[in-house]
């Protein structure tokens, strides 16, 4: 949204809000209103919808965290029980080390994936929580004025 846009069709009608002029109140006073209610709102809430604040979330760790490692000592093991009966103790724990590193690799990716999912959703409400706070003051203010705003 940009400020002459704003102007062009009401501040409130680009917040998404619905005005009444309450008091017969003409365009130019309530075009009035509506920019002194935009400032107040902006500085009793620290948001401007002109220029958001971008709430990022947390970049998750995407390291190594030893999964591969201990996928692999598991598959290993278990690789070597199956060698042994198949005769091949060696074959089979290279085998079992081999798939064990992958799966456990495979699940912390999935695991950082769900993680950064998460972080994101929970920054998207902090965005969503500053603008509700901030068409609510605006609100309040439109209200003080003598307007009804939904």
């Amino acid at each position: 949204m940009n400020i002459s846009t704003a102007q062009d069709n009401g501040i409130a009608k680009s917040l998404g809000l619905y005005v009444f002029p309450s008091k017969d109140q003409d365009k130019a006073t309530q075009e009035a209103d509506e920019m002194a209610c935009f400032k107040w709102a902006k500085e009793q809430t620290g948001y401007d919808p002109l220029n958001p604040t971008q709430v990022v979330g947390a970049t998750v760790d995407k390291s190594a965290n030893g999964s591969a490692v201990r996928g692999s000592a598991r598959g290993a093991a278990g690789g070597a029980a199956i060698g042994a009966i198949a005769g091949d103790t060696g074959k089979g724990a290279a085998i079992g080390a081999t798939v064990g590193a992958v799966r456990g690799r495979r699940s912390k990716v999935v695991g950082d994936a769900k993680q950064q999912q998460a972080n994101d959703q929970g920054a998207a409400a902090v965005s969503k929580e500053l603008e509700n706070d901030y068409k609510k003051a605006f609100s309040v203010c439109m209200e003080g004025k003598g307007y009804t705003i939904k």
